[in-house]
């Protein structure tokens, strides 16, 4: 063969396998189908003076591939008018919203002003708000390429006034439990007297620095809750705020100041049966029933004279169920048990059977 031919050879192979390698990745995919999907499930509602959106951003492209972009630009626009029919359709045309206004672009890798709860950003627009206007808004995201995916579903909410938060939060204690009452706002933050009925929206945090969460699943209508399933000796801190619709517009006053309250055990435990008591020379051997309560952390024993008050002459850690009092003087003693358990203030059963002894 000669040389040219063995040079064509090679070359015809390389051809062959980059022609095979084109065929295996497919036609190419469209601009838009690379785009973040669209915002599903944007919500507004009125918080005291503003409005809060809130939406779960994307984690997939329009043609379902997972998003590992970390740079989406999230940006919301606005319509402002005063709520005659339905608000503009929002379409979007060159990399906006034709008609409305852009008030925020937000980075998926630092959303500020938008703050992460949970899944969700939540943003919160005081732009040149006025009462009783009909706000809109829409959301866009894009990626770091420049495409923009779909706008989302519109929102829209009248801004009206809403309450001033509730008055005179009070936490009682419980075992277990927290019994909170308080009362109704006196009016709204525009000053105006309500002219709808608030429900309530009662709110708990662990600490006095962590976020306050619902603890009600929807608004109640009463002016008083009793949060159970609590664990005892641990403080929790308490807000509540008011909630009323108006034109299906939802609006949340400010939270109330928080309240702490801290669950005790105030359930004693069973007192300890069966006592018997066995006296020797300047001894007494006691021997009891246990309490059934498995919060049971020490049993308390108790000697009078034969008329006389009792007083404590010892105690045993739970289980141990016998007690040993040494050192008694000649004479007739009574003797009762009780049991304590192990909360923080700890709360101490009635006694026992009482028993008469004689020690030689």
């Amino acid at each position: 063969m000669s040389r040219r031919g063995r040079g064509v050879a090679p070359c015809l192979g390389l051809a062959l396998l980059a022609l095979a390698a084109c065929g295996r990745k497919g036609p190419p995919v469209a601009p838009e189908m690379r785009a973040p999907q669209r915002v599903v499930d944007l919500e507004a509602a009125v918080q005291a003076a503003a409005i809060e959106l809130s939406w779960t951003p994307p984690n997939r492209r329009v043609d379902r591939t997972p998003i590992r972009d970390l740079s989406l630009t999230t940006r919301i626009f606005r319509l402002e008018d005063s709520g005659g029919g339905e608000p503009k359709t929002a379409i979007l045309a060159k990399g906006v919203i034709a008609g409305y206004t852009e008030i925020a672009s937000l980075r998926g890798d630092d959303p500020a002003p938008a703050v992460a709860r949970g899944s969700h950003l939540v943003f919160t627009d005081r732009q040149a708000l006025e009462l009783r206007r009909r706000y809109t808004y829409v959301v866009v995201v894009g990626d770091s390429e420049g495409r923009i995916g779909p706008p989302s579903p519109r929102v829209s909410v009248i801004y009206v006034p809403a309450g001033e938060p509730p008055a005179d939060l009070v936490a009682e204690a419980g075992d277990r439990e927290a019994h909170l009452t308080w009362l109704p706002p006196p009016r709204l933050i525009d000053g105006s007297a309500p002219t709808t009925l608030f429900t309530y929206e009662v709110l708990r945090a662990p600490s006095a620095e962590a976020e306050l969460k619902p603890v009600t699943p929807v608004p109640i209508g009463e002016l008083v809750l009793t949060d159970r399933g609590l664990d005892n000796d641990h403080t929790y801190y308490y807000a509540v705020r008011a909630v009323q619709v108006v034109s299906s517009t939802v609006a949340y006053s400010a939270t109330s100041p928080r309240v702490a309250v801290t669950p005790r055990d105030t359930t004693p435990p069973s007192p300890p049966a069966n006592l018997v008591a066995i006296p020797s020379a300047a001894t007494v051997r006691l021997t009891w029933s246990v309490s059934p309560e498995r919060d049971v952390a020490a049993y308390i024993v108790y000697r009078a004279a034969a008329e006389g008050a009792f007083e404590r002459v010892g105690s045993t850690r739970a289980p141990t169920a016998t007690f040993v009092d040494r050192d008694v003087p000649s004479g007739t003693y009574r003797y009762a048990v009780t049991a304590q358990d192990s909360g923080a203030r700890p709360n101490e059963s009635g006694r026992s059977n009482e028993v008469t002894v004689t020690v030689p």
